[in-house]
């Protein structure tokens, strides 16, 4: 879908349409960018980018709390038109799928044409533009979906698609975050092409298990399958600490990074949560994890760390210091997560 959240809020509030909003947290607080509109987008604003930094960056921007039963309601709504066409089904977020339609191409027509039809009932039912990417695996219908937006239709064959990546950046490439841009940058891998030249075995020291991933995606092949039914159950991160730290004042500093960490990546894929987990491995690599259930669901970073010394607390069992630490957050608002196939994500 294209700029989900906030393009539901200007359909059902028209004093917002064709201005710069933005759905997120409190600018005046540590509340994260869930999604803006397009036109907040030219101030270069983008999902996941601290409030405080985006009203510096367009200071007449509106700010609007989430309303995620609506955002569910109306991906349900998706979800239905989606099933119209074919049941391999793969949930990314309340926003995004890909829908696996090889079977259908015989009675339906091509990918393109069902592409094409599912953007125009998603508009009539919901008042919403989509974009579609169509492709024959999972990493170029992704990056087409990207292409054109908004309401935009990107098709890649097969014949078109190994030539197609050569052009695309590492970052373009399913998988790769900014350390894993760093460390292809350090290699003089910039491009598609620069990844095509690197062998697996060269590969596989640095990059370990996800080498050969990249190896065939520079080849325009990915043999992932539409999951049907996948369920995202968490969003986590954790470090392992070069030196064990003893002080719970550094831990709960460190915590707070890992919390606004968790509530970016939430934003990013479209949940909230309502269960706080803490981890701790202690420097004889025994673990204790501890949990709290809130009854609301969690949105900013802040909320997390009302609760994070408790949790601490009740985790430091040991006499020990603490080699690992990590923040999740499960029981989230929706169940998403996350051979030449037609495979359409709708975003």
């Amino acid at each position: 879908m294209d700029a989900f959240y906030a393009a539901i809020e200007q359909r059902d509030n028209p004093h917002l349409r064709n201005k710069p909003i933005i759905v997120g947290g409190d600018p005046e607080q540590r509340g994260v960018v869930a999604t803006c509109s397009y036109q907040a987008r030219e101030y270069g604003i983008h999902s996941a980018m601290p409030c405080a930094l985006a009203k510096r960056k367009c200071p007449q921007a509106l700010f609007i709390r989430p309303r995620f039963h609506v955002y569910k309601a109306v991906s349900q709504q998706i979800q239905q038109v989606f099933s119209h066409f074919t049941d391999l089904i793969e949930p990314l977020s309340l926003d995004e799928a890909y829908l696996d339609v090889s079977q259908q191409t015989l009675k339906l027509g091509s990918g393109s044409l069902m592409a094409k039809d599912i953007k125009q009932r998603i508009k009539r039912e919901t008042a919403l533009t989509a974009s579609a990417g169509i492709s024959y695996n999972k990493l170029l219908a992704k990056i087409a979906s990207d292409r054109d937006k908004p309401d935009g239709l990107c098709y890649i064959s097969a014949k078109e698609g190994p030539e197609f990546v050569k052009s695309l950046r590492v970052r373009e490439f399913f998988g790769v975050g900014p350390a894993t841009e760093e460390k292809m940058h350090a290699l003089g891998i910039y491009t598609g092409a620069d990844l095509l030249n690197w062998t697996l075995p060269e590969l596989q020291p640095v990059f370990g298990k996800a080498a050969e991933f990249y190896f065939n995606a520079a080849r325009g092949i990915d043999t992932r399958v539409v999951e049907a039914e996948r369920v995202r159950k968490s969003v986590s991160t954790e470090d392992t600490f070069v030196r064990d730290i003893a002080a719970p004042e550094q831990m709960l500093t460190i915590l707070e990074q890992q919390s606004e960490t968790v509530i970016r990546d939430c934003a990013r894929i479209g949940v909230v949560g309502k269960t706080i987990t803490l981890k701790v491995k202690f420097s004889d690599f025994t673990q204790v994890t501890r949990s709290i259930s809130c009854a609301t669901y969690l949105t900013e970073s802040r909320e997390i760390m009302t609760l994070l010394p408790q949790l601490l607390q009740q985790a430091l069992v040991k006499d020990l210091p603490v080699r690992l630490l990590g923040v999740g957050v499960s029981n989230l608002s929706a169940s998403e997560d996350h051979a030449h196939r037609q495979q359409i994500p709708l975003l």
